[in-house]
């Protein structure tokens, strides 16, 4: 019998997982996740590589090889990183050519210090893509004000991107016009739009952590028995899926219209909402909740291992992402009468989900040179 994530497919959203290991690749547990548990794409970004490299000893024998190469920091990464890339790519090829390149893809992410540099950004992409080599790869390039422009010019090229780290509607507005403006640019030039496909990665949990402590500090201001205390009890653990749904919404809308049919009608793609960060953080909401309510047609949800293995252990087989349309929307008027100013705290996540990932980019680093330092290993020549 088909997985619970297999099934999915059938209602329109693919699965990816969001993490990635050399150990888990070279024993054939991923592609075992691939084979029996509905997984068809592979998403990283520094804080995984980060975790995979530090809490294990996966990569000792490579970091002795690559450092032996001359080797060290953000080079020494790179190349670690892209041999993951690589392999995951290869061995999701199948799906990438069973689905036309709709899924079987692989995400490896920019150096997050570039989110703020648009020339860059695109100078890495472009470096990301060649030194990887697969079709089905995609590059992660940030949604910040530097990170459109690179958007619309990496489409321009022919490359595939993931947007990633999309907090607002406003935000994902912006990136879904860059998209469009990359193809008619292509378009205009008389090239292929075919072979170009985006996800925009749009967050999720996050956003529930944000708003929910504001919530609490409300509550928290208003003695029991007042009617509004009560109301902003209700309303936790609400903003995340409102936000996710209006954004699917509008996903609808923008892709729908007549500027997007004329690129359909030259072979574009739409591109396609991808749920991220979908692990429940509050142990107190079901740990499926981001997946059983954003379950629709056209979409990526992204899961963590765990989350994985919740959803097809119990999660819901129902599509419910274009419910309560009316309701989200009343949600976002509703908190800022509340005190709760919703859409000011959801801005504030880029720049703190950049500042997150920078961090965990700097972090990563430094565990591989005290990795290597503990290996007794020298970037110029190998072992000391």
């Amino acid at each position: 019998m088909s997985s619970r994530a297999e099934q999915l497919h059938t209602l329109g959203q693919s699965v990816w997982l969001d993490f990635i290991r050399r150990g888990h690749l070279a024993s054939g547990e991923f592609e075992r996740l691939v084979r029996e548990q509905g997984v068809v794409g592979v998403t990283s970004n520094p804080t995984i590589f980060q975790q995979a490299i530090g809490g294990s000893g996966d990569y000792d024998e490579a970091l002795a090889r690559r450092s032996g190469d001359g080797l060290s920091g953000p080079a020494l990464f790179e190349a670690l990183a892209v041999e993951d890339i690589q392999r995951a790519c290869d061995i999701l090829r199948p799906v990438y050519e069973r689905t036309r390149g709709l899924d079987g893809r692989v995400s490896i992410e920019v150096n997050p210090r570039l989110a703020r540099d648009t020339t860059g950004t695109i100078e890495e992409a472009r470096r990301l893509h060649r030194e990887v080599a697969r079709p089905n790869v995609l590059v992660k390039v940030p949604a910040t004000a530097e990170g459109l422009p690179a958007i619309a010019q990496l489409t321009l090229e022919g490359l595939s991107i993931n947007v990633t780290l999309i907090f607002s509607l406003a935000r994902h507005e912006q990136v879904m016009d860059a998209y469009l403006a990359g193809l008619e640019r292509r378009a205009a030039s008389g090239q292929p739009l075919d072979d170009i496909r985006s996800v925009a990665s749009f967050f999720v949990s996050r956003v529930d952590s944000k708003v929910d402590a504001a919530i609490d500090a409300q509550i928290a201001k208003r003695a029991a028995g007042d009617p509004a205390r009560e109301e902003l009890v209700t309303l936790k653990g609400r903003a995340a899926i409102a936000n996710a749904r209006l954004a699917y919404a509008r996903f609808r809308e923008v892709f729908g219209s007549q500027r997007f049919e004329a690129l359909r009608a030259r072979g574009a793609h739409g591109q396609r909402p991808l749920w991220a960060s979908t692990s429940t953080k509050n142990p107190a909401y079901p740990d499926t909740l981001y997946v059983d309510e954003l379950t629709g047609r056209d979409t990526v949800n992204t899961m963590p291992l765990a989350t994985l293995t919740a959803y097809n252990d119990h999660g819901s087989l129902e599509l419910r992402i274009g419910r309560d349309l009316d309701r989200a929307r009343a949600l976002f008027l509703r908190l800022p009468a509340l005190g709760v100013p919703v859409e000011v705290l959801i801005a504030k996540l880029e720049p703190e989900g950049v500042e997150a990932f920078s961090k965990s980019y700097d972090t990563l680093i430094e565990t591989l040179e005290s990795k290597r330092a503990a290996m007794g290993l020298d970037g110029r020549a190998g072992r000391v």
